[in-house]
């Protein structure tokens, strides 16, 4: 019988001479090759969307008219928001108890998706003003107008979350 280590020790030895062989005899170089040196200068490729027309924004008027602008943007949206609530509200009540892809639940997700589309562009108001508060905080301003602004707008997002989060509950 063969003990191991007998064969150990030489398989140990003949793995260490090959990697101390010379460069002569098949092994790879590592040195860098004349292909892997960087030469010359890559121009970028533009960016497709570059070439998307800009959205004008209208920063028209100082700070107060941009706060009540987004104020009334906010409320428009609420508006339209408590405005599709009742025929969301039919629409999910029909869908409760009903099977997930039936056409009642299709209809009363297409009613929530609605609500969310009106909740989101108050959203985007709400989103405004949170970089308008953090410049002002930032730049160590009076950012207290713009708090009341955001107070205003976060108590209607708040309004409409909850509304949402009632009517997903009966959905499901």
């Amino acid at each position: 019988m063969i003990d191991r280590k007998h064969l150990v020790l030489p398989l140990t030895v003949s793995l260490l001479a090959g990697c101390a062989a010379g460069s002569g005899d098949g092994y790879p170089s590592l040195a860098v090759r004349d292909v892997e040196r960087a030469e010359g200068t890559f121009e970028p490729v533009p960016s497709p969307r570059l070439d998307v027309p800009q959205v004008p924004v209208e920063l028209a008027g100082g700070l107060d008219a941009r706060l009540s602008a987004l104020v009334e943007q906010a409320r428009q949206a609420h508006a339209d928001f408590t405005g599709a609530v009742p025929s969301a509200e039919r629409r999910v009540q029909a869908a409760s108890g009903s099977a997930i892809g039936s056409d009642s639940w299709a209809a009363a997700q297409v009613a929530l998706a609605d609500l969310d589309s009106a909740r989101s562009i108050a959203a985007i108001a709400l989103g405004d003003l949170d970089i308008l508060y953090t410049a002002a905080t930032v730049q160590a301003g009076d950012a207290t107008p713009i708090a009341a602004a955001r107070m205003t707008v976060i108590t209607l997002v708040a309004e409409e979350d909850d509304v949402l989060a009632r009517l997903r509950a009966q959905v499901r």
